[in-house]
């Protein structure tokens, strides 16, 4: 049996959006100084993806994917509402919402649309556990719910975003957005399930949870870092040129987190939640897989991409509005917003 450990922060984790910034402000000074640096890396492509970036990419998707615990589905029908709850706003709300408002504000901008859809259509299976650990939720529905997403984002990623994009016809690669499904998903899912249970047999479940997760965690992290270092040294001056498409695609990111942050609270306090499933629902269901969002995009149009572009600023303004999240989930919880525990 694993030992239960408190989840908290790491330094990389709490200071992310810092990390993030400071990471977008190197790769525009790069930009500017060494803008052959980020030429060179993006050259080595196989496939159309860049070797290194590629690399990287796969170090952010392996580690969430580590969270798959299929033997935790049984414990699905103990209390379905609010997992059933979560995966409605994950699957429908989420995505036609973010779907809407990037066609209503991005219009004109087809690969800005594109990433919000992307995101909008990829629920979180990685940083809800430290959102979830922190708020003091139901850590056990948390771990039904990831492994939820885990599996449905394989199969359902893919349809949605065809489909969201269909709705103004726009071209998207569609054996590429597949390709990418099964690169950064696929392949890191089989790795993970099988380093997962070669690990835990050789070094027990223990070491497997309070070393090697942490461990791979920090690396992914790190090689998000880099690989916005090169978006932002690829789009430097675009984005210095045209500061306003940072500011254009963070009005329906914000709108929408918004709206479905408020939506989720609603939702959960009218079904009778208690705190720590309402809180756990909420957070799940209002945030998004930034890194296979990202991945996809760069797949599809390219490093260097306003898709990419997109996507990177999904990432910015996620994690601060994660952690007020958890703030604000807190302090409903002790006004006695959700159902009495």
């Amino acid at each position: 049996m694993v030992k239960k450990t408190a989840l908290h922060l790491n330094v990389f984790e709490k200071y992310l959006a810092l990390w993030v910034f400071l990471c977008m402000l190197t790769g525009l000074f790069l930009s500017q100084v060494v803008p052959e640096l980020s030429l060179a890396i993006n050259d080595l492509q196989f496939a159309g993806i860049s070797i290194p970036i590629g690399i990287c990419l796969f170090l952010m998707m392996y580690p969430a994917l580590l969270n798959l615990q299929l033997s935790e589905l049984k414990k699905l029908a103990k209390n379905p509402k609010p997992i059933i709850l979560t995966l409605i706003s994950n699957w429908i709300w989420a995505p036609l919402l973010t779907a809407f408002l990037a066609y209503y504000f991005l219009a004109g901008n087809e690969q800005l649309i594109v990433s919000l859809i992307l995101l909008g259509s990829s629920p979180c299976t990685a940083m809800v556990l430290v959102w979830g650990a922190l708020a003091n939720g139901n850590q056990e529905q948390n771990v039904v719910n990831t492994t939820l997403n885990t599996l449905t984002i394989m199969f359902l990623y893919a349809p949605v975003v065809s489909l969201l994009t269909g709705i103004q016809d726009i071209q998207i690669d569609r054996t590429s957005l597949l390709v990418s499904v099964f690169v950064f998903i696929g392949i890191p899912l089989v790795l993970g399930y099988i380093s997962k249970k070669a690990i835990t047999n050789r070094k027990g479940a223990q070491w497997f949870q309070t070393t090697y997760r942490p461990a791979v965690g920090k690396l992914a992290i790190a090689a998000l870092l880099a690989t916005l270092i090169v978006i932002f040294s690829l789009n430097g001056n675009v984005l210095i040129e045209h500061p306003e498409e940072m500011i254009r695609v963070s009005i329906p990111l914000l709108l929408g987190f918004a709206i479905i942050v408020g939506v989720n609270l609603l939702i959960t306090k009218l079904a009778g939640l208690k705190y720590k499933e309402g809180i756990i629902s909420v957070i799940i269901g209002s945030s998004s897989h930034f890194e296979i969002a990202i991945a996809t995009a760069i797949s599809l149009y390219g490093l260097g991409s306003q898709a990419a572009l997109g996507t990177t600023m999904g990432l910015f303004w996620e994690v601060p509005i994660m952690l007020c999240l958890v703030y604000l989930g807190k302090k409903l919880g002790q006004r006695g917003f959700w159902k009495k525990e």
